[in-house]
């Protein structure tokens, strides 16, 4: 029962409460970001998207804590999920810098994501940290194409998404040492395709 408070608290905090970074927002000395017309906008678009990226992963970690009944995995998956708040503190804050607001539809993000992480930890430990291996590399190949067509002048986005994209790519790193299962060709596939209806429609909603 406590961990399914935990759960549901950790939710309601993603969700309506405004989250707070363990680490400094990363910068880039000496460059201003100065945005105007379709640049701002697409760099909120691209921001926004990243968020609710933020989101999901929040969902995914808890699902993933509250399934399995290894302790020490258990920890893993926190301590990937309290990493993780930096990105999403991150990413809200620069949506309200670029004068945009988060997904409207993040509780159903949210959800989604929550019921996938549950899948995934009860098909077993190693196929868990397998699905989050495939997930942190398919984020950073998402992520190193909004580098690329973030404008060259928002600076400021561009190096969150750049520590975002190390850190996951440490996460999966992470998650192969911890005993990782490789997932099936199809289910990688259907991890994809998820992924393409999620940052498609949050690019506008």
């Amino acid at each position: 029962m406590d961990r399914i408070l935990g759960a549901a608290d950790s939710a309601l905090r993603t969700l309506f409460a405004k989250p707070r970074a363990a680490r400094p927002c990363p910068t880039i000395p000496g460059d201003e970001t100065q945005l105007a017309g379709e640049e701002a906008r697409e760099a909120a678009a691209l921001m926004r998207v990243n968020h609710v990226g933020e989101v999901c992963a929040q969902a995914l970690y808890t699902a993933q804590a509250l399934a399995t009944r290894d302790p020490a995995l258990r920890k893993h998956f926190e301590h990937a999920a309290d990493e993780e708040t930096d990105h999403l503190a991150w990413t809200a804050e620069r949506l309200k810098e670029l004068g945009d607001r988060p997904s409207l539809l993040n509780p159903l993000w949210y959800a989604g994501a929550f019921a996938l992480g549950l899948v995934a930890g009860r098909a077993g430990d190693r196929l868990s940290l397998g699905f989050v291996v495939e997930t942190e590399r398919q984020v950073e190949a998402h992520l190193q194409s909004h580098l690329e067509r973030l404008p060259a002048s928002d600076h400021a986005s561009r190096a969150i998404v750049a520590q975002m994209k190390t850190d996951e790519a440490a996460h999966a790193a992470s998650a192969e040492q911890a005993g990782a299962a490789e997932l099936p060709a199809a289910a990688k596939a259907l991890m994809r395709a998820a992924a393409k209806v999620m940052t498609t429609t949050a690019h506008y909603v």
